[in-house]
């Protein structure tokens, strides 16, 4: 446990903010803070941030789907276990462009003894030994936004002081894969559509401001504070409805997309036209300057209640909407899946249709499991026909269908013989968490993207009372059990333990490495740094169904997740930001028979699981503070000197 002495706070503030406009001999100098990131003295990240090209295009006016002319050829279903030629091209570019972030991240990670400049500079030019890098953010609600949003933040290196030592920003531009499930989904909505922004400038929005997005304490049942429940539900009610005049079935999830909207996308009018394919007309996605953002959801087969370990697995990037899973194995083009195909491609008697990729509805469908959020409508003041309506969406659905996404089925008739959904012209897809792979590592484990390292960040609400709401490592199970059990479902994955053992050895409260020894696994499968959510300055276990968050508990759950993804910017392990250096580099390593460097023998001695069992039932889990607030005087004066020295002789060494 670490201690933070709370009488220096305030002084500790006037230094870091003091430091953000020091200029001395021309040169801007940054003070890092000590241990923990302050949010309250100077934030996460700049309010004065870049605010990048818009990622949307106006070409249609509101959220139902519309025709459009068929591009010559006309699209079709692609039948592969390959990455599309888009990704494919795309991957080129960003691979190419990940190769300063890596070398940029390394030269501060502060590997002892090995020149990583000189190694970046060797494998730069062969794409398998270039580190190949995802990210993937959990489900559980905004618990799982903010705790994510921290992560990334931690890892983003345009977020202030985040380059500083102890910390880990740049991991974010070094990587190439950002991936998100539910309420992780939530997240990579926010960052990409309609601009492409950053966790800094969605968090640091003035609160009165109109447009100002992330605003927890007004919830999503309500609405904004710039409309009326009245004029939410009716603006929500109208788009749903054009949507079904059109000629497209709803539920649910319609209304509950279109909310999400209000709170991620576009805090005036939820942004009802804004799409995912709206990412292709970026010029920093198409330029591959950007992560590519996948969100996942589950098929759920028809007349099928539960969903099982055998659930085909699908994922949205901004070229298309498909499943690597058997027998399907296909993938449609996401700008045209409101159009109707049959056997793999649109007949020419039928028009195209785009626009049916809300980017609202596509978040919806990945975390459709709070739909039923939607019931507290009753204990609101709208009239009781903005009741009804809500009502009847449940009712057409029925009480067990209540989670289902209605897409249009680009798979109708397509592979029958094998396709138990080949049948129906609508694809029922469900919250992407529903299968306990509560994480998206699926899409980073298929062999087609060469992934070597995920840094997966879980804030599932795994443990009971006493200690409810934290990661248990149920995730890491279930997708290891998966890679196990079903051959036509399988994606490499490295061993883990079972969850009593996870919160007994401890492997639920901090970062740990699964699948560390490459030689020692059956296929070839990505380094595993799992990061769970867990108590370091906050306890951020707050409900997964918690609807409203004021600023200050959001901006506390944000914090956590930052000090989480830094161990308390090195102040638990000040070799932190090696390690990370060092599990980016492990599979390069591994491929090219490098020797590994002692720093990094270190790294994974600590973080890597061994491969010890502990299964007996786990006692009660209530972890506590790993940084705690001593507001001693005798704390005070301990810590006082030390600090006022090294500023001095920073000041002084400067000069």
């Amino acid at each position: 446990m670490i201690e933070v002495y709370c009488t220096l706070l305030p002084f500790v503030a006037v230094l870091a903010i003091a430091s953000n406009i020091l200029i001395i001999q021309g040169h801007l100098f940054s003070w890092p803070l000590l241990g923990v990131q302050l949010v309250s003295a100077i934030g996460l990240v700049s309010s004065n941030g870049p605010v990048l090209a818009r990622a949307v295009s106006q070409d249609h006016p509101g959220y139902a789907p519309y025709k459009v002319d068929c591009p010559n050829p006309r699209p079709t279903v692609r039948n592969s276990t390959s990455v599309s030629p888009e990704e494919a091209s795309w991957l080129e570019n960003r691979r190419n462009n990940t190769v300063w972030a890596i070398r940029d991240f390394l030269s501060r990670a502060n590997i002892s003894g090995f020149d990583t400049d000189a190694y970046i500079d060797k494998v730069a030019d062969n794409a398998t030994a270039l580190p190949n890098i995802g990210i993937a953010c959990s489900g559980g609600g905004w618990r799982a936004l903010m705790n994510a949003a921290g992560g990334m933040a931690a890892f983003d290196n345009t977020t202030t002081n985040s380059t500083s030592p102890g910390h880990v920003g740049g991991l974010l531009q070094a990587a190439t894969y950002l991936a998100g499930l539910s309420g992780g989904s939530w997240l990579v909505g926010s960052l990409y559509v309609p601009q492409i922004t950053s966790v800094q400038n969605l968090y640091r929005m003035d609160p009165e401001a109109e447009a100002s997005l992330w605003q927890f304490d007004n919830s999503i049942v309500k609405g904004p504070a710039t409309l009326s429940i009245l004029q939410y539900y009716e603006q929500i009610m109208d788009e749903v409805q054009s949507k079904e005049s059109a000629g497209f079935n709803t539920t649910i999830t319609d209304l509950w997309g279109r909310g999400l909207s209000f709170q991620m996308l576009n805090a005036t009018d939820g942004g009802p036209n804004y799409t995912f394919t709206s990412l292709l007309e970026n010029s920093q996605f198409n330029s591959a300057q950007i992560p590519m953002p996948i969100i996942v959801a589950i098929e759920r087969t028809p007349n099928q209640l539960l969903i099982l370990a055998n659930s085909s697995i699908y994922e949205f990037t901004p070229w298309e909407i498909g499943t690597f899973d058997h027998p399907i194995t296909a993938f449609a083009p996401l700008r045209y899946a409101g159009s109707n195909f049959v056997d793999g491609s649109i007949p020419q008697s039928e028009a195209c249709v785009s626009g049916f990729d809300n980017m609202g509805f596509v978040m919806g469908t990945s975390s459709s499991l709070f739909n039923q959020a939607y019931l507290q409508i009753n204990d609101t003041d709208v009239p009781q026909r903005v009741k009804d309506f809500v009502s009847g969406k449940l009712e057409q659905t029925g009480d067990q269908n209540s989670d289902i996404s209605a897409w249009v089925n680009p798979f109708y008739q397509y592979h029958g013989e094998v396709n138990m959904n080949a049948n129906s012209t609508i694809l029922s897809l469900v919250d992407g968490g529903e299968d306990l792979q509560n994480i998206p590592l699926h899409p980073l484990l298929q062999p087609a993207r060469q992934v070597d390292v995920i840094f997966a960040i879980d804030s599932s609400a795994d443990t009971a009372f006493p200690g409810p709401n934290w990661p248990n490592g149920t995730s890491l199970v279930a997708t290891y059990e998966r890679s196990l059990h079903q051959t036509d479902h399988r994606a490499p994955f490295p061993a883990v333990p079972d969850q009593n053992t996870f919160v007994n050895l401890g492997l639920n409260s901090r970062p740990t490495f699964f699948g560390c020894d490459a030689d020692n696994l059956t296929k070839p499968s990505p380094l595993i740094v799992y990061i769970p959510n867990s108590p370091y300055t906050y306890d951020s276990n707050i409900s997964t169904f918690q609807l409203e968050t004021s600023d200050a508990q959001r901006n506390s759950i944000i914090q956590n997740g930052y000090n989480v993804a830094t161990r308390g910017n090195g102040t638990l392990d000040s070799e932190w930001p090696a390690c990370v250096g060092c599990a980016m580099l492990a599979r390069s390593f591994w491929k090219t028979n490098t020797e590994v460097p002692p720093t990094c023998q270190a790294c994974l001695a600590r973080y890597c699981w061994n491969g010890t069992m502990d299964s007996k039932s786990a006692p009660p889990y209530e972890p506590t503070h790993a940084i705690t607030i001593n507001c001693s005087r005798e704390g005070v004066q301990i810590k006082l000197l030390p600090v006022l020295a090294s500023f001095f002789a920073f000041l002084i060494f400067q000069m």
